[in-house]
């Protein structure tokens, strides 16, 4: 997560929560004029078109105040889906057990991408089996996290 996610995160919790939300990540995509803010929201009842638009409605006044993006971009707010960022330890603790793709900011065993099951969670760091080989990574050097959907 770069530096400019984290502040963001820190700035849209408060308001997404105040809604009755939980902010699961935000994702900044930068592509000049066509940039991205994603911001992914939850709720143990699910997320519906309504929930977005509020969540949308609000984050944007937030955003007007604060201003911490200079250029200009698209805001997109949606449920994490089946293919669910996995943006901070707890989300990976939830998924234990299951198939996970990692991308890593710095290769480690001279690979960046990783996708295996996850054998465990704890410590800031994720243990993943990836054919038969297992690798410890630290959940900070993670830049993106993904849930692989199980359709069985």
């Amino acid at each position: 997560m770069s530096q400019l996610e984290r502040k963001l995160t820190d700035m849209l919790t408060p308001p997404v929560e105040a809604l009755g939300f939980e902010l699961v990540g935000v994702e900044f995509v930068r592509a000049g004029k066509h940039s991205i803010l994603r911001v992914f929201i939850d709720h143990e009842n699910g997320i519906d078109v309504d929930d977005c638009a509020d969540v949308s409605h609000q984050i944007s006044a937030v955003m007007d105040v604060e201003d911490p993006i200079t250029t200009e971009y698209n805001l997109e707010v949606s449920s994490p889906g089946m293919d669910r960022p996995l943006f901070k330890s707890e989300h990976y603790a939830l998924v234990v057990g299951e198939i996970i793709t990692v991308k890593l900011s710095i290769p480690q065993d001279g690979r960046r991408n990783f996708k295996g099951l996850l054998l465990k969670c704890e410590n800031d760091t994720i243990l993943i089996k990836v054919d038969n080989d297992e690798f410890s990574l630290a959940i900070a050097n993670i830049e993106k996290g993904n849930l692989v959907p199980n359709f069985d």
